[in-house]
């Protein structure tokens, strides 16, 4: 409790007038507050003696404990293991939801094109994401400066690093079966630990190295049928292994260092995306093929192309936070077991078959799931310990 701004460091006393006083004396003791300060309280009620102020100089905004007394390392690790599984919880949703969207965009409009429009679809899903930001500063609903070139110079790595990510991915599935680029993609998590561990000294208990191993175990068994690589292939992999890694490894590390709000990285990060994707869609001739393509030009595409960029602005800010609050291991983790709900929303909604090689590895990555769950509580109860 602090009684004004203007009292002075030597303190002050605060006390019935002294026509009462004599009468309210024996009902009244005084509690100390800070350096010298005072307050009188009824006695035997429920009001708990404040601890002095730090540092003895009146200074409300230093108190050491509050009336319920100091919070616990129990439960600042609870609030810091909700505040993860929130963060965890968001990015998975937003993740599966803007697979799902995607899905629905291509099952609609591919038919009606000869090649694709993938990179388009990130470039149009990326100018509504920053629509919708700039949208919510103007409504006064989130805060972040003005776009600066310098802070673009620094975040551009993060998109340079996305944009490789872009690239390699789609020539490994052009050049590689979906079951071995899965294969690949579960080495990448491991890099990404290994990376975790030197780069910022995160420690990995046994059960998590279990957790990657039994998962990449599944996606080779869901592959020993289609197993041919090609050099052209493999050089794309390992390529797209190294991008994505260092793409969750530096956001990490640029979502410390940029001083920027959450929704502040979202505004350059799909600003960004923007500008360095655009003239890819000329030189590819993705633009000039959805210009000619009559069919694309309506309401419902554009609607859909507009839900998509909603849904990607949430994805932006649900991934930074998730990055930041759990980091890159479970980031990766979290990326690799979204497959699950994807492929069973991709039968039920989209009427896509499982294989039984996707039934293998979704069991398996199940259970690597769990053991990499456990693995966490247990390092929550050992944190709590201490």
């Amino acid at each position: 409790m602090s009684i004004g701004n203007g009292m002075g460091s030597d303190g002050m006393t605060v006390r019935s007038p002294s026509s009462k006083a004599s009468s309210n004396q024996r009902d009244m003791e005084d509690i100390e507050l800070g350096s010298g300060r005072r307050l009188l309280k009824a006695k035997d009620s429920n009001i708990v003696e404040l601890a002095p102020l730090a540092g003895g100089k009146g200074d409300s905004s230093k108190l050491v404990s509050s009336p319920r007394g100091p919070m616990s390392p129990s439960d600042k690790d609870s609030g810091s293991a909700m505040k993860s599984l929130i963060a965890s919880t968001m990015y998975s949703g937003c993740s599966v939801g803007m697979v799902l969207v995607n899905k629905s965009l291509a099952s609609s409009y591919n038919h009606l094109l000869e090649g694709d429009l993938n990179i388009l679809l990130v470039v149009f899903q990326a100018v509504a994401a920053v629509i919708c930001v700039e949208f919510s500063k103007y409504m006064g609903w989130v805060e972040y400066p003005q776009f600066n070139f310098r802070t673009a110079q620094l975040w551009s790595p993060v998109n340079i690093l996305f944009c490789g990510m872009l690239f390699t991915g789609m020539a490994s599935l052009e050049h590689n079966s979906v079951p071995m680029v899965t294969v690949f993609k579960n080495i990448t998590n491991i890099m990404t630990t290994i990376g975790d561990c030197i780069l910022y000294g995160a420690s990995v208990e046994i059960l998590v190295i279990a957790a990657f191993g039994i998962m990449l175990a599944g996606a080779v068994m869901a592959a020993r049928n289609d197993a041919d690589v090609t050099q052209t292939g493999l050089f794309w992999m390992l390529a797209n292994c190294v991008c994505t890694s260092g793409y969750v490894l530096y956001l990490k590390y640029a979502t410390k260092s940029v001083k920027l709000s959450k929704f502040g990285m979202v505004f350059y990060n799909n600003v960004l995306c923007s500008v360095f994707l655009f003239p890819v869609t000329l030189i590819n001739g993705e633009f000039s093929t959805f210009l000619q393509t009559k069919a694309l030009h309506t309401v419902d595409y554009a609607v859909k192309n507009a839900f998509a960029g909603f849904v990607g602005f949430f994805l932006n800010f649900a991934s930074l936070n998730c990055v930041a609050q759990t980091g890159p291991t479970t980031y990766a983790m979290i990326g690799s077991l979204n497959k699950i709900p994807i492929a069973i929303f991709g039968y039920v909604i989209f009427d896509n078959a499982i294989s039984e090689e996707t039934w293998t590895f979704i069991s398996i990555s199940l259970l690597g799931g769990i053991l990499y769950t456990i693995a966490k509580l247990r390092e929550g109860k050992k944190k709590s310990g201490k």
